[in-house]
């Protein structure tokens, strides 16, 4: 997506754990400005909620413009 390129100045640090869709294992990241990384984890625990998790530390950020973002992100079942 844009957020780097349009909002990078602006993210301080980020963090976070992605429920990917199809993996057993957690994807953990994180970030300064517009330098990121990621890596698998721990597989998700028996019972343990599959979410993803994200925490986004800066100015000017609009929670709803980024929960927007990701939302349009997130794996959906196909429609037969």
């Amino acid at each position: 997506g844009d957020l780097l390129r349009d909002r990078g100045a602006d993210i301080f640090r980020t963090k976070g754990i992605l429920a990917i869709a199809g993996s057993p294992k957690k994807c953990v990241f994180q970030g300064v400005h517009m330098i990121f990384n990621s890596a698998l984890g721990g597989e998700w625990a028996e019972g343990e909620p599959r979410e993803s998790r994200l925490v986004f530390i800066g100015k000017n950020l609009q929670h709803e413009e980024l929960r927007a973002g990701f939302s349009a992100c997130l794996a959906t079942p196909q429609l037969d």
